[in-house]
């Protein structure tokens, strides 16, 4: 829903590879963007506050290089994107699932967030980047 891991896969990108990419993050459908990925986003300085959830149709007509969708394998929501740029899947745990205490759901938040940037920046150094 457009309410998490896309939203940190975008601030991620921006802040750390904002000179050499730009990143949108989108889903099926627009909710909110995640108390906890706003928090454990700002423990790393990168502000995600002030994103707001769209749904992928929002981007019909635009090309993109790379269109990357995070959702988990058996995630029947996960968008599919029909317009022009090569389509890569990387899906990592939804953290929203998480239970337990607030420290036990925000350290799977963090443990998905650092997934995201070792894995997407591998990805898209190794794939756009090199010479």
């Amino acid at each position: 829903a457009n309410s998490c891991r896309s939203q940190m896969a975008e601030g991620l990108t921006r802040h750390y590879l904002g000179e050499q990419f730009e990143a949108y993050s989108a889903g099926y459908m627009s909710t909110y963007v995640n108390p906890n990925a706003i928090k454990v986003m700002s423990e790393l300085g990168i502000d995600i506050s002030h994103h707001r959830s769209k749904e992928v149709s929002e981007f019909h007509g635009q090309k993109f290089d790379a269109v990357i969708t995070v959702c988990n394998e058996g995630d029947a929501l996960c968008p599919v994107w029909l317009g022009e740029g090569n389509k890569v899947h990387i899906p990592f745990y939804d953290p929203v699932q998480a239970t337990g205490t607030v420290e036990e759901v925000l350290k799977v938040f963090r443990r998905v967030r650092d997934e995201m940037k070792e894995t997407l920046f591998t990805y898209l150094k190794n794939t756009f980047l090199q010479p």
